[in-house]
């Protein structure tokens, strides 16, 4: 970016520190005079001292970044000053937990509603009927079922066919 002293505005660092912007000034490219806010909460946090050792010790492709990541951490100091940007990452995590459960509950409905819709008989085995599988094995009354000629309640074919 281009040093914004060749236009006779000094950098929203420069301004904010009441200083003759240079045209080598290391915070011009990261800092413009449009956005004075940006500078100001960087060095309410971090202090412009320590931003400058910060971007002298970075390499020029990586200033940008940390400029960004400062940015962001310092604004988000100001708008909470115990967690900062701790804070928005907790809650967009317990946020991203709550969501999930959400999407846990909903898939296990839809998969609830998908197995209501399929058939819940089996194929029944060569030689037997689907009324013999169907028909429960034990229950109670069944020797009262036996002694009067009525086992299951529903007619069974005998295996003699």
């Amino acid at each position: 970016m281009a040093s914004s002293s060749s236009y006779n505005s000094p950098c929203a660092a420069c301004k904010f520190l009441r200083r003759k912007c240079m045209p080598g000034c290391i915070f011009a490219p990261y800092f413009p005079p449009e956005e004075p806010q940006k500078f100001a909460n960087v060095h309410k946090i971090f202090g412009a001292s320590n931003v400058t050792k910060l971007l002298n010790e970075l390499l020029p492709h990586q200033r940008e970044d940390a400029v960004n990541s400062l940015a962001y951490e310092a604004e988000a100091r100001v708008r909470d000053p115990v967690y900062g940007c701790v804070g928005s990452i907790s809650f967009l995590q317990r946020q991203v937990q709550r969501l999930q459960k959400e999407l846990d509950a909903a898939n296990a409905d839809l998969i609830r509603y998908a197995c209501s819709e399929i058939p819940t008989a089996l194929p029944a085995p060569p030689g037997t009927s689907s009324i013999q599988q169907m028909a429960p094995r034990h229950r109670p009354g069944d020797q009262f079922n036996r002694r009067m000629g009525n086992e299951g309640g529903f007619y069974q074919p005998s295996d003699d066919i």
